[in-house]
């Protein structure tokens, strides 16, 4: 057994960042925790990701890597990791002895698992009462559904999301992309950079609970109003409707938000519809969705004089707009390698690939450089 501290070994070299020093259990699995200890790592912590002896169930998600799962890579850079079976005594002894040298631990089990698993917050923070202990639940820890497992989309349907997201009088449409995860994840890193803050004050760890239900719900505040005497089934759409939106052009698609009078004053002249500009019918925004019957049919004509991307230069800072790419152009965009978003990093099976680096500048304290997501239990011979 090594008679250095793991963490100690694996302790992160370079620039320090605003979170450089702390150190993080992170045993969690799929999206929401593992990716909000990422952002922890990328603002300096050291991370060190524990998986069962299976691993993480996001390194099976389909992938057309060979050898890695991509979705796997892209949730947990800038970690070091370890395979335990907390089933095993000694195995769970050699966590506990972790947890004694951590500042956080994060986890995505039910509710009743951690004291089954004796890692449960009362029993850890009696071993280390500084401890910032992070539970990531699907909906909560009390109520009916506690026990259930929670999943993105599942809760996106639950939460009214895939009914809003569909086309006025159709189906409900799932969001692609597993917004309800990637907004848990940040609810994740600032709960518990709180709870960090919090303890400097008062030398004492606490429990942080996050669910992809209040994330759900988080998200859609904006929607969540209900005034004293209204009805409750009322209009809870934000979509401005109209103008804004995404509309053909000669070649490709562009989006388009018009809201302001000056954004619609300059969308008219650089199209050529200047006799819309005036129009008192369509002097709001209000206005222009009442009309879009009317505006959108000469919209969408002026709009086949150039490509999509042509559009993007013609109106350029006039008009807020966007041609509809794909993914894979970011790789090359110019605003992400002048902002420095995407960075390569070597992984010893996949090889050399390209990841988000980043999100979010520091001007002291840029923290030290991310680096590969860990192979499954790469850093067990240093227990």
């Amino acid at each position: 057994m090594a008679t250095t501290s793991l963490f100690d070994q694996i302790h992160r070299d370079g620039p320090p960042g605003p979170l450089t020093g702390v150190r993080v259990l992170d045993l969690s699995a799929y999206i929401a925790g593992p990716y909000g200890c990422t952002l922890l790592a990328d603002q300096g912590a050291t991370v060190l990701k524990v998986e069962p002896p299976a691993g993480d169930n996001l390194r099976q998600y389909p992938s057309t890597l060979p050898s890695e799962s991509r979705a796997f890579l892209g949730v947990n850079r800038s970690k070091r990791g370890i395979v335990l079976d907390l089933k095993d005594q000694a195995q769970h002894a050699q966590l506990l002895r972790l947890v004694r040298e951590a500042d956080v631990l994060v986890h995505n089990f039910r509710p009743s698992v951690p004291a089954r698993l004796g890692i449960d917050f009362e029993r850890l923070s009696a071993f280390n009462p500084r401890l910032v202990y992070c539970a990531v639940s699907g909906y909560g820890e009390r109520g009916p559904m506690r026990e259930k497992a929670g999943y993105d989309q599942v809760l996106q349907a639950m939460t009214g999301m895939c009914a809003l997201q569909g086309k006025r009088s159709g189906p409900p449409e799932i969001i692609y992309g597993s917004v309800v995860d990637y907004y848990a994840a940040a609810l994740v890193a600032s709960g518990v950079t709180a709870a960090l803050y919090e303890r400097e004050r008062s030398g004492v760890g606490q429990f942080v609970g996050v669910s992809l239900l209040r994330a759900a719900l988080t998200m859609q505040s904006a929607r969540l109003v209900w005034v004293e005497g209204e009805a409750l089934d009322i209009g809870r759409d934000m979509r401005s409707g109209g103008v804004t939106g995404i509309h053909p052009a000669k070649e490709g698609y562009l989006y388009l938000s018009a809201n302001t009078a000056r954004f619609w004053q300059a969308l008219c002249r650089l199209t050529g519809l200047d006799a819309l500009a005036d129009d008192p019918r369509y002097a709001s925004v209000k206005l222009r969705a009442q009309h879009a019957g009317e505006i959108l049919p000469r919209l969408h004509e002026a709009l086949q004089a150039h490509t999509a991307m042509q559009w993007e230069e013609i109106f350029g800072d006039a008009v807020p707009c966007a041609a509809a790419r794909k993914i894979e152009d970011m790789f090359q965009h110019p605003q992400v390698h002048a902002e420095q978003m995407i960075g390569e990093v070597a992984h010893p099976v996949v090889g050399k690939y390209q990841n988000v680096t980043r999100p979010i500048v520091y001007g002291r304290t840029p923290g030290p450089e991310p680096f590969a997501a860990p192979t499954l239990g790469q850093d067990n011979a240093l227990l």
